[in-house]
């Protein structure tokens, strides 16, 4: 069940998404830098990385993706492990050299308008904009539809979002991308709504994105296999 490839693109994809983006953050590159500095990591991870874990990088994603069948939940296990450890080491390392020079990391955080304010209706967002998103990857890269353009539809999907959501809640579509900065910042991981917002708010996109594409194609997509390492080299001495 556990892939050391799988684990590691997953470890570092996850890793460069919030490392990339949270920086652009911090540093004001403004929404449009911000948006394109998400879902630019996120394209190039997808033709990176695709052919080998299919570049989830979002436990909202593998999630969904397990829920669909096309891959197994033991496997989702371990890419969420994964992920999440990327996203924390991403957030921490960033951490130490942004403090090292007299600032903190709080630009880096996913938060918006609607944060504190209306927090049901920031989770209400954060479903929309990941529905988008699974939605894209689902019939692209899943179907198989997309071909070559998978990469870029997705990462589209994921700046799109981010110019028009990023001021209400941020635009995390993410769990790792909200919590492995919260760590360390903000939004506080002792408050209640953060979860609501941002873990199962995205969970219930990527679940309702499932529903409708198993719906729309009247079958669900066959399952694809990630062949354990044991597997393999037991392929190869026969």
């Amino acid at each position: 069940m556990f892939n050391s490839k799988v684990f590691i693109t997953e470890f570092v994809g996850t890793f460069a998404l919030v490392f990339i983006g949270m920086a652009a953050g911090i540093v004001q590159a403004g929404l449009v830098g911000v948006a394109l500095a998400h879902g630019l990591t996120l394209a190039v991870f997808a033709y990176a990385y695709g052919h080998i874990s299919g570049t989830h990088v979002n436990p909202a994603v593998t999630f969904g993706l397990a829920l669909n069948g096309t891959v197994k939940w033991g496997q989702a296990v371990f890419y969420w492990i994964a992920q999440f450890t990327g996203a924390i080491l991403a957030a921490f390392l960033l951490k130490v050299a942004v403090e090292s020079l007299g600032a903190d990391i709080s630009g880096g955080a996913t938060l918006g308008a609607l944060t504190e304010s209306q927090p049901i209706m920031a989770m209400v967002f954060e479903a929309i904009l990941t529905f988008f998103l699974m939605n894209t990857i689902l019939n692209t890269a899943v179907s198989g539809k997309g071909g070559a353009f998978s990469g870029w539809a997705i990462g589209t999907t994921l700046v799109v979002a981010i110019l028009a959501g990023g001021p209400f809640t941020g635009a995390s579509l993410n769990p790792a991308r909200t919590f492995g900065p919260a760590i360390f910042s903000q939004p506080s991981i002792s408050n209640i709504y953060t979860y609501i917002i941002y873990f199962f708010g995205p969970l219930i996109g990527s679940t309702l994105a499932v529903i409708v594409f198993n719906f729309l194609n009247g079958e669900e997509v066959e399952e694809i296999e990630v062949d354990d390492e044991d597997e393999e080299s037991d392929e190869d001495e026969k």
